[in-house]
């Protein structure tokens, strides 16, 4: 009998701790200070597979505690824009990620002929320009 009593007690003891520990517990969110903001993740066409937070080598990227909901970006400053997160996403062409790099960062350029505009880095690059300098 003393050793159930003693099993309740320590249980009780146990109760007691999770939940003095449940007050002081911090849930992640997103750093809503940080002005930065790397990645632009669509949540219309996100479908919360995570791969992005698996291959992310800084681990700026969070899983959401809701199944369904958009991978948090938990610490924006610490990106490094390598695109590990963006590329191996299967929904990336659809817009379900994309890198946000800071105005210093963007590099693009535009032909005069065409309109096409492109940056270094994209998925798809246009053709090489083959005409001779003027």
């Amino acid at each position: 009998m003393s050793t159930e009593t003693d099993r309740d007690e320590s249980e009780q003891g146990l109760d007691l701790e999770l939940a003095r520990l449940r007050e002081h517990a911090v849930e992640i969110t997103p750093n809503a200070a940080a002005p930065s903001r790397p990645l632009i993740i669509d949540p219309e066409t996100c479908t919360g597979c995570n791969i992005c937070v698996e291959l992310c080598p800084i681990d700026i990227l969070a899983p959401n505690p809701d199944p369904k909901g958009i991978p948090l970006v938990v610490f924006p400053d610490e990106c490094w824009y390598c695109g590990c997160c963006e590329m191996p996403c299967p929904y990336y062409d659809e817009g379900a990620i994309r890198i946000n790099f800071p105005l210093m960062q963007r590099v693009r350029w535009k032909r005069k002929e065409t309109g096409e505009d492109f940056r270094l880095g994209m998925k798809n690059p246009p053709p090489p320009n083959r005409r001779k300098p003027a």
